[in-house]
């Protein structure tokens, strides 16, 4: 009988186990580093979490000198909104911060999360489905989607940027694009999407090659550029140059970087490329900072690359971020990001992409500084100002 209770006691135990979602508490790290007071006060990293997994989280890292060292804080999100449904959600792929709002796109879970910049708590969400990358101008947002669902193949329809009011969070416009958009860049009242076609590509269907151009003010598309296949990241310098990254078929085309320009007319135009693999990349001034991973389907693994570009001149003048041994160690690069004021960048390594990832901490001249452990594929981040300008 005594064995009979304690069983049953066993089995309840489990059952109210299974009906709670496991929080991880906040974690509070000291990285060791010298805080340098600035504009900048502190960095959110959105961390993916690998698909179907629901571990998509945010870290925020303390820069604002109020400790004689740097803190790290890991999975403030949850701490700061216990009472969010599934926390965040199924895979981080954007963070960024526009006026007093922290904006979190949330792929596989078809929504963006709105939370206020200075902490994090959460304001509301925007649903759109198979959502990607968010870019801002005055009091819009515009997101740019999958439309179709996870993996929808040969049968996903057209991808689409939907226009958010940054004031009520509802959507009050869309425009269709290519298949499969990815990140967006604004020059004026033009907005520039990189199509990547990337489930027409992984069904045999071919990439798509080509930039969206939409008129924000009527939110149409008034034309397509074509630069290269499965188009990924596209940014914009101080030259209003759009630097577009191209990752290639993963077969017999390599993955390079495009930089378009205005022709004498004012149109866009594919001014040329580099034959650089560029999976990821922060501009700051004249300085295009990168890494780079190339599939090689000889050695079936992946050649990683770090260097700067300069916008200006289109070459690379720079072929190495560090010559410390821990940026060698890193095993899977997944994002960078370089303070604008001190130009001292940090670089994500994503590792198994299942586990604990990390954030390591360079200084200007490229001197190793620190690294921390963060949530589960680190690869978004976003510096928080003093006053943050719209």
């Amino acid at each position: 009988m005594k064995h009979l209770v304690y069983y049953i006691l066993t089995l309840c135990v489990l059952a109210s186990c299974r009906q709670d979602v496991m929080i991880v508490p906040m974690e509070d790290i000291d990285t060791g580093g010298k805080t340098t007071k600035s504009e900048i006060i502190g960095m959110y990293l959105l961390n993916e979490g690998n698909m179907g997994s629901n571990k998509s989280s945010l870290d925020y890292l303390d820069l604002s000198g109020k400790d004689e060292t740097v803190h790290y804080y890991r999975n403030i999100y949850t701490d700061r909104n216990p009472n969010t449904v599934m926390a965040l959600g199924d895979v981080g792929n954007d963070c960024q911060i526009y006026g007093s709002r922290l904006w979190l796109v949330i792929n596989c879970s078809n929504k963006v999360e709105v939370a206020t910049a200075d902490s994090a708590f959460r304001i509301g969400k925007v649903d759109i489905p198979n959502c990607r990358y968010v870019t801002f101008k005055d009091q819009y947002a515009y997101v740019s989607s999958y439309v179709g669902s996870v993996y929808s193949g040969s049968s996903s329809p057209l991808g689409s940027v939907y226009k958010v009011d940054t004031l009520t969070l509802q959507k009050v416009d869309s425009c269709s694009v290519g298949y499969q958009p990815e990140e967006m860049a604004i020059i004026d009242h033009k907005l520039y999407v990189a199509n990547s076609g990337g489930y027409q590509g992984m069904t045999g269907q071919g990439y798509e090659s080509t930039v969206s151009v939409i008129d924000l003010p009527t939110m149409k598309e008034t034309e397509k550029i074509v630069v290269a296949p499965n188009l990924h990241h596209v940014k914009v310098d101080k030259y209003n140059q759009l630097w577009v990254t191209a990752r290639g078929n993963y077969m017999n085309e390599e993955s390079s970087i495009y930089w378009l320009k205005t022709d004498f007319d004012g149109k866009m135009t594919v001014g040329g490329h580099l034959e650089q693999p560029v999976s990821d990349l922060c501009i700051v001034g004249d300085s295009l900072y990168f890494y780079g991973s190339q599939w090689s389907e000889v050695t079936k693994k992946n050649t990683i690359t770090y260097g700067i570009i300069n916008v200006r001149t289109h070459q690379i003048v720079s072929t190495s971020l560090s010559d410390a041994p821990e940026i060698n160690k890193i095993r899977t690069p997944y994002g960078i990001i370089v303070n604008p004021i001190h130009r001292d960048f940090y670089l994500m390594d994503a590792k198994d992409y299942v586990s604990s990832g990390e954030l390591l901490h360079f200084l200007p001249d490229g001197t190793f500084d620190w690294k921390v452990k963060t949530g589960d594929i680190p690869a978004h981040a976003a510096f928080l100002f003093k006053t943050e300008k719209r």
